[in-house]
């Protein structure tokens, strides 16, 4: 076989381009592996931020309508109208936002079936992650709300007394609590538990953002908790018998505030006066998606239901809750 002639020019170019070449083929590889080790990186820290998302979800509050018993005005229907706008839910961040504009209605039982003032309470959250374990999750809160009852007439009677009838009121809080929580997964069920510890400051305490008649009146520092404590049960997936759908089954809250600071001269120790405890039971009707058939109870020591904070009293109410979740990011 004759050999083809090779010149001195054409074999540097020749080894110049299979340095090139393997060059290229190393530094490609090297750049595979650092894009590949970074990637996983990325991917661990997004699917946890996906997962604190569920889990900040799930702590929402529901809107709920029925009616509450035992109070001093009595009551046609209650209702909380409670829509959570998730603004900021993004795998690709660690917090999450949502604003809720939340309406609170009374419909007392009397001529004309005056719903009188609603509860007006919008404000927003922000959610933290504290720590990376989705089973058990820590994590903080900071929120904002304005709580009126939308009417300008004089917040007390001339006589000192509260005008519950035309009186406005007006306070603007601030909440902060810290959240944790545990996961269970068994064959058939998921159990999540939250704790929630924290403290709600009124802007009154600066001097800002209140009607002024309620300053001695109304409690302006409260030690909040609560408890969660749901179900969700596993179903075969109507598409694929071999996959497990699981859906909220059973929910029990527990919900608990103390007023700190001074008021009207009640003792520190006036848990009639003080405390707000409520318990409710949440049972998700199997035929309905993010429904639920509630009933519970509780104790009112200073009424939530804005002009009427000085009413005391023990309560029970029954009545349907449903999850109302919009969220704004795109898919």
């Amino acid at each position: 076989m004759q050999a083809i002639p090779v010149n001195a020019e054409t074999l540097s170019t020749l080894m110049h381009t299979t340095k090139l070449l393997c060059l290229f083929i190393f530094c490609g590889f090297l750049t595979n592996a650092q894009g590949q080790s970074l990637d996983t990186a990325t991917l661990h820290k997004r699917t946890i931020n996906r997962d604190f998302n569920d889990i900040y979800t799930q702590n929402l509050k529901p809107a709920t309508f029925g009616n509450d018993y035992g109070g001093p005005n009595k009551t046609m229907l209650t209702s909380d109208l409670i829509g959570n706008f998730v603004l900021v839910n993004s795998p690709k961040l660690p917090f999450f936002v949502v604003a809720t504009p939340e309406i609170s209605i009374r419909l007392f039982s009397a001529y004309g079936s005056p719903v009188k003032s609603p509860s007006y309470t919008p404000g927003f959250a922000i959610y933290f992650r504290a720590n990376n374990d989705q089973y058990h999750p820590k994590f903080f809160s900071v929120g904002y709300n304005h709580h009126s009852n939308g009417i300008e007439g004089p917040t007390a009677n001339p006589n000192g007394t509260i005008n519950v009838d035309s009186g406005k009121f007006t306070t603007n809080f601030y909440t902060f609590l810290y959240h944790t929580g545990t996961r269970t997964d068994k064959e058939n069920l998921i159990i999540n538990s939250y704790i929630t510890a924290g403290t709600e400051l009124h802007a009154a305490l600066i001097g800002l953002g209140y009607a002024h008649a309620l300053q001695g009146r109304y409690g302006w520092v409260r030690a909040k908790g609560s408890w969660l404590y749901s179900l969700a049960k596993g179903n075969n997936d109507p598409l694929d018998p071999n996959k497990k759908v699981f859906n909220d089954w059973m929910r029990v809250q527990l919900d608990l505030q103390y007023i700190m600071d001074k008021y009207n001269n009640y003792s520190f120790g006036n848990v009639k006066k003080r405390l707000n405890v409520g318990l409710k039971y949440y049972y998700q009707l199997p035929f309905m998606q993010n429904v639920a058939f509630t009933v519970g109870g509780g104790y009112r020591g200073q009424d939530e239901y804005n002009i009427y904070f000085q009413d005391s009293y023990a309560y029970m109410n029954v009545g349907i809750a449903a999850g109302l979740s919009f969220g704004t990011r795109k898919k």
